[in-house]
């Protein structure tokens, strides 16, 4: 019986046009939503799928599974205990979001720190009103999370001028990086940024590790930018200093609950960037993560299981 892949992606099209022709011998069920794959699971040998849409009620009916290929880097809601079996291989495709994920944390940066929100008022009013604009040259970026989307940020971050400093709980040095510092210097850290951007994945570990005591150490003139996982951000505590105006704004593309409830004070503050969840989405999404999925599926299908690219214990 050939290789039973199930694609389940909003896309799931665009992903099996291009591994079919690439692997005649395997068989491709390509679906949108996991309720959809319910006739072929008990016999699917591999899933590839977001991460976080992959329901654990279909893993549990894949009675044969051998393999998750994650098309993101976060890959939590898998390695929970008790939802893969042991025997289960799971991959990510780290690394391939660099570019999406530091232009979005340059969109906020540069869009806060020249009060980009307030320009945007002044035209919707017709309003007419310059200032000085402040240049992210010389300026200081603190970096919590030392993986390779961080070494992508700052390698561009030094393009700008800025001094990058990283913070991580294992690696002593990084690329493109002036300097890196243990997780216990976290809050130390946070009082030398201008920008304070969160890359860090969520673990028990990092459950509100940017709590009360880290965002009261920003200067007042700082920005917090959140692209990691709404887990690692004491979000009550940045609300709280942001009203009293203890830090001069936040960009978010992360929550705690999502979509962000209609009545939650952030949407309504002028000095706030709120982005759905878009940190990690391109117009080239489907490409990028092919150059994972695509050799990992090809070490799979020829017993080549130590290839596997980005293997993630669980």
């Amino acid at each position: 019986m050939p290789v039973q892949v199930l694609i389940l992606h909003h896309d799931a099209q665009q992903y099996r046009e291009p591994l079919a022709r690439g692997f005649p011998g395997v068989t491709f069920h390509a679906v949108h939503h996991g309720g959809e794959a319910k006739p072929v699971a008990a016999d699917l040998d591999v899933i590839i799928g977001l991460g976080h849409h992959i329901p654990h009620d279909l893993i549990k009916a894949a009675t044969k599974l051998k393999w998750i290929q994650a098309l993101t880097t976060g890959t939590e809601t898998l390695t929970a205990p008790g939802v893969l079996p042991p025997h289960v291989l799971l991959t990510s495709t780290r690394g391939i979001h660099g570019p999406q994920m530091s232009e979005l944390a340059f969109l906020n940066m540069i869009a806060l720190n020249r009060d980009f929100r307030k320009m945007q008022r002044n035209q919707a009013e017709g309003k007419w009103d310059g200032w000085n604009q402040p240049v992210l040259e010389g300026k200081t970026a603190v970096i919590v999370g030392l993986g390779v989307l961080a070494e992508h940020l700052a390698e561009r971050c030094k393009l700008f001028g800025m001094t990058t400093i990283g913070v991580s709980s294992g690696r002593l040095e990084a690329p493109h990086f002036d300097e890196v510092h243990h997780r216990d210097k976290l809050a130390q850290m946070a009082g030398r940024a201008d920008f304070l951007v969160l890359l860090v994945p969520y673990s028990k570990q990092t459950h509100q590790l940017v709590n009360r005591a880290v965002i009261a150490a920003m200067k007042p003139s700082a920005f917090l930018i959140n692209l990691a996982r709404g887990g690692v951000l004491d979000e009550a505590a940045l609300i709280e200093s942001l009203q009293a105006g203890r830090i001069a704004g936040a960009g978010l593309d992360i929550f705690s609950v999502q979509p962000l409830p209609a009545d939650n004070p952030l949407w309504r503050m002028p000095n706030v960037i709120i982005t759905p969840n878009i940190g990690g989405r391109s117009d080239i999404f489907v490409e990028q993560t092919l150059t994972i999925v695509e050799p990992n599926l090809r070490a799979f299908v020829e017993g080549r299981l130590k290839d596997l690219r980005n293997l993630v214990a669980h």
